[in-house]
C-alpha cells in the first residue's frame, strides 16, 4: 500500500487550516486518514505583546513523523518543505542548487566549417 504524508484542508473560505495526515496515496484529499500527525496554520499570527515578526503555526508529532518516514511514507512537496523547516529531512531544493541548475545563456557562435584536404 502506497502511503503519503500530505495536507488535508480545513477551515473557512479565505482562512485555510491544514491537518498534516498520513493517508493512502489513492484516497481523496479530505478522506479519513490513517493518522493525524499535526496541524499547520499558514496565516501569519502576530506574536504576543506585538513584538517580533509574525509567524505561521506548525504543530507536529515528530516521533510519529519519523516513524512514518522510516517505514517509507512519501511526503508531498508542501509537507516536504514543512518537514525540512523543522529539520526532520533534508530540503529538496536549496538556493545554491537552483542557481547551479539554471542554464546559462551564452551566445552561440557559428562553428568553423571543416574543409577537406585538396587532392592533387
Amino acid at each position: 500500500m502506497a502511503v503519503k504524508i500530505r495536507l488535508a484542508r480545513f477551515g473557512k473560505t479565505n482562512a485555510p487550516f491544514y491537518n498534516i495526515v498520513v493517508a493512502n496515496a489513492r484516497t481523496a484529499r479530505n478522506s479519513k486518514p490513517l493518522e493525524v500527525l499535526g496541524t499547520y496554520d499558514p496565516i501569519p499570527k502576530t506574536p504576543p505583546f506585538g513584538q517580533g515578526t509574525p509567524f505561521k503555526d506548525i504543530k507536529l508529532d515528530t516521533v510519529r513523523a519519523k516513524y512514518w518516514l522510516g517505514v517509507g511514507a512519501q511526503p508531498s512537496d508542501p509537507v516536504w518543505r514543512l518537514l525540512a523547516m523543522i529539520g526532520l529531512i533534508e530540503p529538496k531544493y536549496s538556493i545554491i542548487q537552483a542557481q547551479q541548475q539554471k542554464p546559462k545563456s551564452t551566445p552561440t557562435s557559428p562553428r568553423p566549417v571543416e574543409t577537406a584536404p585538396a587532392s592533387a
